[in-house]
């Protein structure tokens, strides 16, 4: 069969290009991250995130960020 006659279409399974590093090979390496051993929770062990986040004032973060979102200021855009 000559090279014209014969099917254009490849035919059979792909080969590479199943893994992550295939695909983004330039990504950013963040083993340095996992570091294992020490404590995680940068607050301390006896620190109780509920009873702080329950002590937010809604009312009053609302009202800085919305502040904050409408004051123009001359150093940002």
């Amino acid at each position: 069969m000559s090279e014209q006659s014969k099917c254009p279409v490849v035919h059979g399974a792909g080969t590479g290009g199943t893994q992550n590093q295939d695909w983004w090979p330039d990504q950013v390496n963040l083993r340095p991250l996992e570091q294992s051993g020490g404590p995680a929770n940068p607050m301390g062990a006896d620190f109780d995130y509920v009873a702080e986040f329950e002590s937010i004032d809604y009312a009053a973060l609302k009202a800085d960020i919305t502040a904050v979102m409408t004051d123009s200021q001359e150093w940002w855009p």
